[in-house]
């Protein structure tokens, strides 16, 4: 057991796959195995459920910066973004950064577009040949960041995945037309569940082409019959989410955007910096380390990590430790 920022978490050393798969601290893992128990007796009110869903869209709010009433709940973050890719005319031209995850650049092809790839570090100023840009704050591959404040005066519609940033990088999003972001990694919840917070502008264009009863102004009076009446808030891009998911992100949420994101940006990024400094790698800024090689030698030594893009990924959040660094470093030195 690993006490940290004031929650214990189960894991043991060496687990550096967060980019991959977040390891929740004890507290959420309970909520949840309380939900399954009260499933298993059939004591779970579809109603009920309601309020962990609004408590992490709350959270959600408080962690981008944004309004509640622009956030909407999902359940993957293509989900999110497929609306949003089919709201502009076929053959819009749409940015993203090269390699970048497909559930991001995926929507924006399948819709029609005429989608360009570009090294991430040349996205901001490529950004105003553009109609879109659809690119993740921080890489998936290699946990590269984007250029934010470049972004920002772009005239493009900007569009950004957070997944693999929200939760250790303290940074304004309000700014920008959407952002998106999955649970299970850096935000330690259950998968099954993701939000997308939109700004005005794209809310008065985007069609809410998956909506359902949940997306409903009241949504237990909208579960039957027409016409259609949809919530006046981003809440009718809502779809009916995964209970479970949301019961464990009611709770995994709201602690996080209670904490000092600085002292936890400080925390995680320091451990990434010292693994850059040992190896000589270039410094990024950011809590993910793209290692050059194979990743046997650190499976070998207990290191739980990923291969990505030809090279090995590892990512430290608030579990890890010195001793995780250690591990990769008597393992690679």
């Amino acid at each position: 057991m690993i006490t940290a920022f004031g929650a214990e978490f189960d894991v043991g050393p060496g687990y550096l796959n967060s980019p991959s798969v977040g390891v929740p601290p004890r507290h959420v893992v309970e909520a949840v195995r309380t939900w399954v128990d009260d499933w298993a007796a059939g004591g779970i009110s579809a109603p009920a459920m309601d309020e962990p869903v609004d408590l992490s869209r709350a959270a959600f709010a408080a962690l981008t910066g944004v309004p509640t009433t622009s956030v909407a709940v999902g359940s993957v973050v293509s989900g999110l973004l497929a609306p949003v890719a089919a709201s502009f005319r076929p053959g819009t031209r749409v940015l993203t950064a090269a390699q970048e995850f497909t559930s991001v650049s995926f929507p924006f092809a399948a819709a029609g577009h005429e989608v360009t790839e570009a090294p991430v570090a040349e996205v901001a100023e490529r950004a105003d040949d553009h109609d879109v840009v659809a690119v993740s704050v921080a890489q998936s591959a290699d946990g590269a960041l984007v250029d934010l404040e470049g972004l920002r005066t772009t005239g493009a519609v900007v569009v950004l995945d957070a997944t693999q940033s929200l939760g250790w990088l303290p940074v304004d999003l309000t700014w920008a037309d959407v952002v998106v972001a999955g649970g299970y990694k850096w935000l330690l919840s259950p998968r099954g569940c993701a939000w997308g917070a939109f700004s005005e502008r794209a809310l008065e264009r985007v069609t809410p082409s998956a909506a359902g009863w949940y997306a409903g102004e009241d949504r237990w009076s909208s579960v039957y019959g027409l016409p259609l009446r949809l919530a006046g808030s981003a809440r009718r891009l809502d779809v009916s989410p995964a209970w479970m998911s949301f019961t464990g992100a009611a709770v995994a949420l709201p602690w996080l955007a209670g904490l000092d994101r600085a002292a936890v940006h400080a925390h995680d990024v320091g451990l990434a910096r010292r693994v850059r400094t040992e190896l000589g790698l270039p410094e990024t800024g950011s809590a993910i380390v793209s290692i050059p090689g194979d990743p046997q030698r650190l499976l070998d030594a207990g290191v739980r990590c990923a291969a990505r893009a030809g090279a090995t990924r590892v990512g430290f959040h608030l579990h890890n430790t010195d001793a995780d660094v250690d591990l990769v470093l008597d393992a690679l030195t």
